[in-house]
Order: structure tokens, then C-alpha cells, then sequence
């Protein structure tokens, strides 16, 4: 470290924010030394709004590939439709300039069956180097490195696109990928290590951040999309909030995705539902629990978009006589590492908190009354 980045970093005296412990919370402490943007990334200037753009043709039910073409059509109108533009790359650049160093936080722990879609990655992409970024300042990133791998997104982006993984296994050994200074702290079960710490990447590198999740279930929360993509997806050490049936799950997800920067520099949320899991997830190890909502969903607010998720995924259980994610049997639970839920439907592995939503929306991070969610809908 030189004398002058000693000095930045001296200088740069860290927010500390404790939030007390109440029946919903463990005390939280967080940390970081940046402090908000003008113009925040979460809820961003859409609060409350969400364009849905479907297509019957986007993809092949029996392969399980999209459409490339009816896919870029479906960005484009989704992103002109958000922002009001005529055009598609005026619509980009409402979000991004030439000067921007951008992330796409991907979501590839559903491989093979269900990641952050190769097409609707490579158009973002496309997009971001028509705006004028050139491809070696933007990033494709996920936690984990054999995750990413697997996912192979290279072969269909620009030459020159970098991928970027943290951890190479969920061990919190790759501590220096992740910033010291920018943390939250809380002790969930007595664990030795109480911190999880943002990626360096997301602090320190880059300007604008785009979020891409699936359309997934969760053991742990009910439905995984865009609030636990960004949070548990650039912090480490989040594992610990679920354990032995009982989840912190609930305001875990929204207390990370509100720390500086991830709030401000998260512009853009992307989610796609080309493909969905309706049981199983976050992962997708089993096909038979693949469904496809043949749908991308365009907004800057993730709660709202997460809270049309809950129902969209609630809905696709009920219709396979699951039971609901919101239900809170203890009875249901399965303390057989997950094996009786992978093939039982009717099982959990922890009560879930589909409340992580609604709690999110608290902290000012979006909209989660239904009935405030304004939703236009474009059918191709």
C-alpha cells in the first residue's frame, strides 16, 4: 500500500449503524465508509413500477433453450417501456455512460438447469458497449468460482468481458477479495466468525451494478430473486442465518442489500423468467421441479419485483399440491440434510421467510404493498 492510498484510507472514517435487537432482528452493526449516493440505486427512479414482457416463444419448453432474437426483442421493450424512450439505447443510457465500470451480478447456482439466462446476459452486455463502455470495464460476477465456471458464460459475450468469482468454495478463505472496512456484524447462533463482509469488487472497482436473478424457490426465505441475489450474492459469510430449522433470514436479506455502496450503485434490476424453480431451490438439481414463466421482469425497485416473485412461485407450488411457502408447520421440517425435501414437495428444511420482502420495503429499499405496484404488462 502507497503513502497515498494509506491516506485515502485512513481518511475515509467508517458509517458504523447499530440496529438493536427486537423480535424480528438479531442486533445488526454495520459498517462502511461510504455514505449514500445522491441519487440511490434501490428503490431507484422507478419505485413501485415493474414492466413484465412475455413472450409463448422466448423459449423451447422440451430443450430447455431460449430464443436469442425474442429475447433481445423482449429487452428492448422492457427497457423502452421502464424509462419511457423511443429507443432502446437511449433507454441504456438512462442508467449507464461511457464512463461507467459496471457489474452484472449473475445467478448460477441453479446450474445446469437454471442460471441468469446466457441471452438476456449477452444483450445487457451488448447494450452496456453501445452506450460506449468498452468490454474490459464490465464484469460478469458471482460468489463462486466453480459456480461461474460451470455457467460458461464467456463463449457468448464480447472478447475482453471479465468474470469475477470471491470464493473459490463456500469457506470464507478468500478473504482478499472482500473489503475489511464495508461489514455487518451480528451473532445469529454463536458462530466464531460474526461478520460478513462486501465484495471488494463491489466497493472499491466499480460504478453501476446491474442485477440478473432467477425466477427461483428457497428453503430459506420462500422465493430467491432480486433482493437475495444482490446481498447474499456480494457478501460473504451469510450461510450462518439459517441453521436447524430456524432462519434470520428475514431481516438478514434487507439489511445487507441497504449497506453503502451496494444500495446506491445497484441501477438496474433484471429478472429472468425465461425459466423457474418451483421446489428445490435456490438450486436446480432435479428437472422435474423446472417450470417456465416465459416472462423478463424490468424494474429499479427489487421489492417490488421480489414481491410479484413470492406469488408467481406460491401459484407454481399450489398447482403441483405443494404446500405454500408461507407455511409455518414445524412439522413439515426435515432435519435429513435436505434429502427428504429434495423429493417431497410437502417438506421443508427450515420455516421460511417470504416476510424478507415486506421487511426490505421498511428499511426504504422499495414497494411491497401489491396494491401500490403499478405493473405494465407487454405481451409479444
Amino acid at each position: 500500500m502507497d503513502r497515498r492510498t494509506f491516506v485515502q484510507f485512513m481518511a475515509a472514517a467508517p458509517v458504523i449503524t447499530t440496529l438493536p435487537a427486537d423480535e424480528h432482528k438479531p442486533q445488526y452493526r454495520l459498517v462502511t465508509p461510504y455514505k449514500a449516493a445522491k441519487e440511490l440505486g434501490m428503490p431507484g427512479p422507478y419505485p413501485g413500477q415493474v414492466v413484465k414482457v412475455t413472450s409463448a416463444h422466448c423459449i423451447n419448453e422440451s430443450t430447455n433453450a431460449t430464443n436469442a432474437e425474442v429475447v433481445g426483442e423482449m429487452m428492448a421493450r422492457g427497457m423502452t417501456a421502464l424509462t419511457g424512450e423511443k429507443e432502446t439505447l437511449a433507454a441504456w443510457r438512462r442508467f449507464f455512460t461511457k464512463d461507467d465500470v459496471v457489474a452484472i451480478k449473475v445467478n448460477c447456482g441453479g446450474n445446469p438447469y437454471c442460471v441468469s439466462d446466457h441471452d438476456i446476459v449477452a444483450e445487457t452486455i451488448r447494450n452496456l458497449i453501445a452506450v460506449g463502455i468498452p468490454p474490459t470495464r464490465i464484469t460478469i460476477y458471482e460468489r463462486f468460482h466453480s459456480q461461474l465456471v460451470e455457467s460458461n458464460y464467456a463463449p457468448r459475450v464480447a472478447e475482453g468481458v471479465n468474470l469475477h468469482a470471491a470464493e473459490k468454495e463456500n469457506r470464507h478463505t478468500d478473504h482478499n477479495n472482500y473489503d475489511p472496512r464495508v461489514y455487518v456484524e451480528a451473532d445469529f447462533f454463536g458462530e466464531d466468525d460474526t461478520r460478513s463482509n462486501l465484495m471488494r469488487l463491489v466497493s472499491q472497482t466499480v460504478t453501476k451494478i446491474i442485477n440478473i436473478p432467477n425466477m427461483k424457490d428457497h428453503g430459506a426465505v420462500g422465493a430467491t430473486g432480486c433482493l437475495k441475489n444482490i446481498a447474499y450474492g456480494s457478501f460473504n459469510n451469510v450461510a450462518r442465518t439459517h441453521f436447524k430449522g430456524v432462519s434470520h433470514t428475514l431481516s438478514f436479506v434487507g439489511t445487507l442489500a441497504s449497506v453503502e455502496p451496494l444500495r446506491s450503485k445497484t441501477v438496474l434490476q433484471i429478472m429472468d423468467g425465461l425459466r423457474g424453480v418451483w421446489h428445490g431451490g435456490p438450486f436446480a438439481r432435479d428437472k422435474r421441479f423446472l417450470f417456465h414463466p416465459k416472462q423478463i421482469l424490468f424494474g429499479t425497485d427489487p421489492v417490488a419485483l421480489d414481491r410479484l416473485l413470492l406469488d408467481i412461485i406460491d401459484d407454481e407450488r399450489k398447482r403441483h399440491g405443494a404446500i405454500s411457502i408461507w407455511n409455518r408447520d414445524e412439522k413439515t421440517l426435515d432435519f435429513n440434510n435436505g434429502k427428504d425435501r429434495d423429493n417431497d414437495p410437502n417438506t421443508n428444511i427450515i420455516i421460511r421467510e417470504p416476510g424478507h420482502v415486506a421487511y426490505a420495503a421498511k428499511l426504504g429499499l422499495g414497494v411491497a404493498e401489491l396494491e401500490k405496484i403499478r405493473i405494465k404488462e407487454i405481451a409479444l
